[in-house]
């Protein structure tokens, strides 16, 4: 059996998608900003795409940017910002479980004079709005808090961090992109002032994102050329990609109730099993979660080596971040919830959608706990007589207490 289970990296590209993207893959091919038959009806595919994308974020269409992926959103976000407000000040605060695409754009602008500040989290990967109160300065231009973990799935209480922000006056951005198409999003009702998002998190094609900016907000343009996207953004426009984005999210967001009940109730179901297996433990936070993640550490395990067995079985998954894969340190957002390094090590993260079905559910659940026995096995960290690992690193009551 085959059982896809790592959608946060990608999600396969949805039927709405590949069906509205077609004609604009094959026959209008026109460029949106020339002026001919053609390239008017390719700009009018590329207005409608920004007005289903608005629709669906519950924003108005001249606050949506296509760009080429979440990535570009984030840099972007960040950058253009700092640029933008430099006279009025040069601190920054973000959170130390953020995407690389934040976390590293950050790093850049602390190497360009600005002070960036990493909020720390919970053994949950929770932040505080009290945390962002208290760290705001006078000096504060952004604030930037990811709505949802991509590696342990934890939602952030971004509506209260953003209120926060805004009657301080600075700018509040959120990195969305696990989270837009998962679970509840409106642009209004969080009341934050930029908004990234990557079309294939939700059945939308690769290489195509969106940032939301609130109609007022100034950021300066990260991309100089022919001026598209109302100035904001050169580039000749991705119709395709941007037609196939609105409609993964459109379906997405109209299905929503109903997917979002059915993957949790399947997720909880893994969970469950998941946890009896000896020496393990579920991270990110139990409630406030997004809907298809299940991400665990096990004890005297090497994730990479659980990800290979997996794949052996016909089991997508990854370990940490998908990002990340191929990096031999381990994931900095485990750490950061207060994990040592040998534990965080044996990480492994299953992400499910609406697509898999209970059949694939049960084999994921025999297939993970087979591979983790199979693992502790080989592994010179376990001892298979006393079925324990041969040192502990860590106990899971002593970290909750710290």
């Amino acid at each position: 059996m085959f059982v896809y289970s790592d959608n946060a990296a990608t999600m396969p590209l949805s039927k709405e998608a590949f069906e509205a993207m077609l004609p604009f893959l094959r026959d209008n091919f026109g460029n949106a900003s020339s002026v001919y038959g053609v390239a008017r009806e390719a700009s009018r595919a590329l207005y409608g795409a920004r007005e289903d994308v608005a629709r669906a974020l519950g924003a108005k269409p001249e606050e949506i940017y296509f760009t080429g992926g979440g990535t570009e959103a984030d840099n972007w976000a960040l950058k253009g910002t700092a640029e933008a407000r430099r006279e009025r000040g040069r601190h920054i605060i973000t959170t130390a479980i953020e995407h690389h695409a934040v976390l590293h754009t950050a790093e850049y602008l602390g190497k360009q004079g600005y002070e960036i500040t990493l909020l720390p989290v919970d053994e949950l990967g929770r932040v505080t709005p009290e945390q962002v109160r208290a760290a705001l300065r006078p000096d504060t231009i952004l604030v930037s808090v990811m709505t949802a973990n991509n590696e342990i799935g934890t939602i952030e209480p971004i509506r209260e961090i953003a209120a926060v922000t805004r009657a301080h006056g600075a700018l509040f951005h959120t990195d969305a992109v696990q989270a837009v198409g998962h679970i509840p999003m409106d642009v209004t009702d969080l009341g934050v002032d930029m908004l990234s998002l990557a079309g294939h998190k939700f059945g939308g094609p690769k290489g195509v994102g969106v940032l939301y900016i609130r109609k007022g907000v100034r950021i300066t343009p990260l991309l100089h050329g022919g001026g598209h996207e109302r100035g904001q953004r050169s580039g000749t426009e991705n119709v395709a990609g941007a037609v196939g984005l609105a409609a993964a999210l459109t379906h997405a967001v109209q299905t929503l109730p109903e997917t979002e009940a059915l993957v949790t109730a399947r997720r909880a179901r893994v969970i469950e099993q998941l946890s009896k297996i000896p020496f393990s433990r579920l991270t990110g936070d139990p409630v406030h979660r997004l809907p298809g993640n299940i991400s665990f550490v096990f004890e005297a395990v090497e994730g990479e080596s659980l990800v290979l067995g997996l794949d052996m079985v016909g089991v997508c998954a990854s370990s940490g971040s998908a990002c990340s894969s191929g990096s031999l340190d381990p994931s900095h957002v485990l750490l950061a919830i207060g994990l040592p390094h040998e534990v965080a090590h044996g990480s492994l993260r299953l992400t499910i959608s609406e697509n898999n079905t209970e059949e694939e559910i049960d084999y994921l659940i025999e297939q993970v706990t087979n591979t983790v026995t199979r693992s502790r096995r080989m592994s010179p960290l376990w001892n298979e007589e006393a079925q324990s690992p041969t040192e502990r690193f860590w106990t899971p009551e002593i970290q909750r207490e710290d």
